[in-house]
């Protein structure tokens, strides 16, 4: 038999040279724009969705993939020889994938496990990396879950108005983006994007950014994602002086997935800090 094989979902972002050295399988969100609906990473690219947003009033929305989907993924995956399955996705309090792919695992309930990565970006890839090669499936599902209290998201946005209008974040912290033009460092926690800090220009807020990563490093050996959206050189600094100042391992830069795009709009910056584990 093949080991667990390990499922994850497009907004993830993961690169597609480590999505096939890791032999994982990725199932697609949908992106509408205008009305005309594909998937992201094959149909639709971020700089779609950038575009849209910008042309106002082009219409950008997502949906998940359906519990049917993922069934056939599942059903392909054992057929073809997987011991058993770890599928592993982004935050549930932020999209119905997790509930999707429960529905479908349903169906295999001793041989495919679900695990919410309570984020999204590589904040979702790191974990479903972290499942990758184990031998067995409480090991797989062991790794993703230790490999979620290992990572940590923080990003900023020009606007809230994009993750106001997705549901993505309440109307009050919205509103505190746009008064006095206060510029939200947001984070993931607990699968939920709360506001971490409050700075005045973007320019503070990239370095508040930085700051808050060499926080979550702790001086330990990290992988991190640069995540942009029409933004290459605020990710490329931000990357740059994160190298001189943490002991990196990996660094993976990248805009992020059409699907994620369509909820934070262009100017998007956003850093995730994987500790490696010592294991």
């Amino acid at each position: 038999m093949r080991p667990v094989a390990v499922v994850t979902d497009s907004t993830a972002g993961l690169p597609p040279e480590l999505v096939a050295a890791h032999r994982l399988t990725v199932v697609p969100l949908s992106v509408t724009i205008a009305g005309v609906t594909g998937r992201e990473g094959l149909d639709v690219a971020p700089a779609d969705v950038a575009k849209a947003l910008v042309a106002r009033p082009v219409s950008v929305t997502t949906s998940r993939p359906s519990p049917g989907e993922f069934a056939e993924v599942y059903d392909r995956l054992l057929g073809e020889g997987a011991a058993a399955i770890v599928s592993v996705h982004l935050s549930s309090k932020l999209s119905g994938t997790c509930e999707a792919a429960r529905v479908a695992a349903a169906g295999h309930p001793d041989r495919v496990a679900v695990v919410d990565s309570q984020s999204s970006g590589l904040g979702l890839g790191f974990c479903a990396l972290a499942a990758a090669g184990a031998g067995a499936l409480a090991a797989a599902v062991a790794a993703a879950r230790a490999a979620v209290a290992r990572t940590s998201t923080f990003f900023y946005v020009d606007t809230l108005e994009y993750l106001r209008r997705g549901g993505r974040i309440g109307a009050a912290s919205a509103l505190l983006g746009t008064a006095l033009s206060v510029k939200p460092i947001l984070r993931m926690v607990d699968g939920e994007i709360v506001v971490r800090d409050k700075v005045r220009t973007a320019s503070r807020a990239l370095t508040r950014l930085e700051d808050l990563a060499v926080e979550a490093a702790g001086g330990a050996e990290v992988d991190l994602g640069v995540h942009h959206l029409a933004a290459p050189e605020r990710a490329q600094a931000l990357a740059l002086r994160l190298r001189e100042r943490l002991r990196v391992h990996t660094c993976y830069e990248s805009e992020v997935s059409a699907a994620v795009a369509a909820h934070v709009g262009p100017g998007l910056v956003s850093v995730v800090v994987h500790i490696r584990s010592t294991d």
